[in-house]
């Protein structure tokens, strides 16, 4: 109401001219604002699609570097795999080979367990071969003999090769395993024999006093010595040459190996495995 007053009160031609300038005005500040605001959208939707662009942008690398990250990662997981295939192939032929390997090592102690008990039984067969053929040395009981010549005998009365060879055959009879004459070994291919005056054994020359070491059963050795025809005669003789003559019984008698040049062989000749001769088997 008081406005309309006032513009009652106004003179006509001033109200027209104000309203006139305030329409103007209006118009202006209108355009101004058509002007500005097509504008500021511009402005706005440049922004946004800047925004929207960069965005994609990074989106699309990251899709780029991820792609790229699953190809080496799928690569490295099919290498990794491939890796791990192998080192299970490899430790699967290591195990059947150390597998293979102890079966071999088991056969091979097996086989060495039953050579050395072939072994141990084909020493102790040569060693038991080898002293009773005097060619390995021995130890155990058995009895001494000791004989001299008489103190008064003459050339003639002394003793001769076959008395020794009675007095050792006679040992042999009583059942003696080893029998040694002043330290010679006797053997198969041993003999005792006169070389003159001297005697020798193994081709070696000895002189008297004669020293019989007879390794055996010391308990009976010496009287089964006295029930045999050989130790008779010897005893006869004794009697009759005035020998210096003693046995004694002995618990270490070690007697040696005869000389290793007796063991060449001469001769030999092959007896069938079937064939059969006196006194046993051909071995």
């Amino acid at each position: 109401m008081p406005d309309q007053l006032d513009r009652a009160r106004t003179p006509l031609l001033t109200l027209i001219t104000q309203e006139s300038l305030d329409r103007d005005y209006q118009v202006a500040a209108d355009r101004r604002g058509e002007k500005a605001q097509p504008e500021g959208r511009r402005a706005y939707r440049i922004g946004v699609i800047a925004v929207i662009g960069a965005f994609a942008m990074l989106v699309t690398v990251a899709g780029v570097q991820t792609s790229e990250n699953a190809d080496v990662n799928d690569a490295s997981r099919a290498s990794l795999i491939k890796r791990v295939e192998d080192r299970r192939a490899v430790v699967t032929r290591d195990q059947n080979l150390i597998a293979s390997l102890r079966r071999k090592n088991t056969d091979a102690e097996a086989a060495l367990s039953s050579l050395g008990r072939r072994y141990a039984s084909v020493q102790a067969r040569v060693d038991r071969l080898g002293a009773l053929s005097g060619f390995e040395p021995v130890t155990g009981s058995g009895v001494r003999v000791r004989v001299d010549n008489a103190p008064s005998a003459g050339a003639d009365q002394d003793i001769r090769d076959s008395d020794l060879a009675l007095l050792v055959n006679g040992l042999w009879q009583a059942g003696a395993e080893a029998i040694a004459v002043n330290g010679q070994r006797l053997s198969p291919v041993t003999a005792i024999r006169n070389s003159g005056i001297a005697i020798e054994v193994n081709s070696i020359g000895i002189a008297p006093p004669y020293t019989i070491e007879a390794v055996g059963d010391r308990r009976t050795l010496a009287a089964n010595f006295v029930e045999t025809d050989s130790g008779l005669k010897f005893i006869a003789l004794v009697d009759q040459f005035g020998f210096a003559y003693r046995m004694d019984t002995v618990t270490g008698l070690r007697l040696p190996a005869a000389p290793g040049a007796f063991q060449q062989l001469r001769s030999a000749k092959q007896v069938p495995k079937n064939q059969k001769r006196q006194g046993g088997e051909a071995p």
